[in-house]
């Protein structure tokens, strides 16, 4: 009788442990973060405003537990400038960067969403910020081709000589090797030159 006791009292014991393996996601699903960006992936905005307007709250700048992402970057990666706005208007920060080191500025400019960039500097974004691979804004605009963003950038004092850290070359280096250039490869040979230029590693 005693060995069968504890047999069962043993199997309980796993059922518990499985019962709280399985559960912990499913917990982390009805958390305050998980829901308000839930609630921004599907733009919902009643909703989210409900966790933005909690007393004290700073959860339009939490973070996606897998990718890092936050609000803003979910609405730049759709580009989508009503989200933009509102989110900013709610305190989001422009320079919050995700898992790979990448800023809403720097993501707007790598896929040519140039009202993105705009909105990101109205909304006071850092211009050379620079992800983990010490690109800029300015860097991945001029990968991108995109002479819109590269130019409202250059307007808003980007510096058109930081170097990366995988080649060691500025958004004027790249654009002067692209042969197809045209016109975004005379603006930054034309871009002036900052008093000081220093290499655009990741800020701290």
């Amino acid at each position: 009788m005693l060995e069968h006791a504890i047999a069962r009292l043993r199997l309980l014991g796993l059922a518990l442990m499985l019962a709280f393996a399985l559960g912990a996601p499913a917990a982390a699903q009805f958390s305050d973060g998980y829901n308000f960006l839930k609630a921004v992936r599907d733009k919902d905005a009643l909703k989210a405003k409900t966790f933005m307007d909690k007393p004290g709250s700073t959860i339009v700048n939490t973070r996606d537990i897998d990718n890092g992402e936050t609000a803003l970057l979910i609405a730049i990666k759709r580009r989508d400038p009503p989200w933009i706005g509102f989110l900013l208007q709610n305190g989001a920060d422009p320079n919050l960067k995700d898992g790979n080191g990448d800023t809403p500025i720097v993501v707007a400019a790598m896929t040519g969403f140039s009202d993105g960039v705009r909105l990101m500097l109205a909304g006071k974004a850092r211009v050379d910020e620079a992800n983990s691979r010490g690109e800029t804004a300015l860097i991945k605009a001029v990968h991108a081709r995109d002479a819109a963003s590269a130019q409202l950038l250059l307007d808003a004092g980007a510096d058109p000589d930081r170097t990366d850290n995988l080649t060691g070359m500025s958004a004027r280096d790249y654009a002067a090797r692209d042969l197809r250039g045209g016109t975004l490869a005379k603006m930054m040979a034309d871009a002036p030159k900052k008093a000081v230029s220093k290499a655009a590693g990741p800020r701290l």
